[in-house]
Parts: C-alpha cells; sequence; structure tokens
C-alpha cells in the first residue's frame, strides 16, 4: 500500500535530516536520492548482504514508545563510523572490505546511532511539529535477508521507505527506514 503524503513527507524528512547531519559532522557528503515509501505490514530486510540497524525509540508524550531502524549496509556502516574517527580516504576504503568489527569501530557506530537519533528527533520537532521525542537505540547487525529485531507486533502498520545514498565517493547503495506509522 503506498503512503500517505504526510507520511512520505515524514520519512523524506527524516532522511534528510540525517544525511545533512551526518555529512555535517563527517566532513563528506552523504547524499540521499529517489526516496520511495510504502506501508507494509512487516519489518523490511536489508538485501544481499549484512547489514547494521540503527535502531530508534518514538516516544509519546503519555510514555508510549513505538519501534523503528534505518538500515544500512555494513561497507558502508563502517565508512560512516570511519569517517566520523576521521580516518583518511583510504584508511576507510580498506576497513570497508573488513567484516569483523574492532571496538573502535564499534563504539563509533555506537556514535552513528546517537546522531541518526537526534537527526530523526530533530525532523519530528523542527520539520512536522510532532511531539514526539526520538532516541538511539544502539545499532545491531542483521545478517542478509534477515528483518532486524525490533520490539514490533505483526501486522501493525509500518512506513518503510528506500532511497538510493551515497557516501563520499563510494557507489550508491539501498538505505532502508522502518519507521512506525505515526501519521495517517
Amino acid at each position: 500500500m503506498t503512503c500517505t503524503n504526510e507520511q512520505s513527507k515524514l520519512a523524506e524528512e527524516i532522511l534528510a535530516r540525517i544525511s545533512s547531519d551526518l555529512s555535517m559532522i563527517m566532513d563528506r557528503e552523504f547524499r540521499i536520492a529517489d526516496v520511495t515509501c510504502d506501508i507494509a505490514e512487516e519489518r523490511a530486510a536489508g538485501r544481499n548482504k549484512v547489514h547494521i540497524s540503527f535502531k530508534l525509540g518514538f516516544h509519546d508524550k503519555d510514555g508510549g514508545v513505538k519501534h523503528g531502524c534505518i538500515l544500512v549496509p555494513l561497507p558502508e556502516a563502517i565508512s560512516l563510523a570511519c569517517f566520523l574517527m576521521m580516518v583518511p580516504d583510504d584508511g576507510v576504503t580498506s576497513k570497508r572490505a573488513e567484516t569483523g568489527l574492532d571496538e573502535s569501530i564499534k563504539d563509533a557506530m555506537v556514535e552513528v546511532a546517537n546522531f541518526i537519533g537526534g537527526a530523526a528527533d530533530a525532523a519530528m520537532r523542527e520539520a512536522l511539529g510532532l511531539e514526539l521525542k526520538v532516541r538511539s537505540e544502539g545499532c545491531q547487525g542483521v545478517r542478509p535477508d534477515v528483518r532486524p529485531a525490533l520490539v514490533y507486533t505483526d501486522g501493525d502498520p509500518l512506513v518503510i521507505s528506500t532511497a538510493q545514498a551515497t557516501i563520499h565517493e563510494y557507489p550508491a547503495f539501498d538505505l532502508v527506514a522502518i519507521i512506525p506509522s505515526l501519521v495517517a
């Protein structure tokens, strides 16, 4: 099912803010384009490779929490972490091929998760005026074609947005945002 205009706007604003904030922090361009938005009743999976799920909690004023995440392929998540640590471009290129993460990369990914949570929170408040607080709930590796772990009841509507994203000069990749249905 296709998203409403409000749901599409919400997803686009969150992704745009994440892109803008991370670009500024990394001093490298992180571009988001061609955002598509659909309503689904199950979580989307990252296709064909390991992904990092940057988990988000959407807290309402009554204490309720809904959950979502941003799925980023492992090489791109490593790039975000490395650029955050100010690793030179050639070092980032060599790290992208690794599948085992050292403690410094893991710590940097947690920081990336915090920036993603802050960006989503700012988008909700500033651009959309919704009375929700968005907080990072950490990050987690997800095997290829496996849906990320979330506190979620199957059948509840989710806004699934897919975008073409690029980081610095690396090839484009699919970024997937799984956002609870917050607006009609």
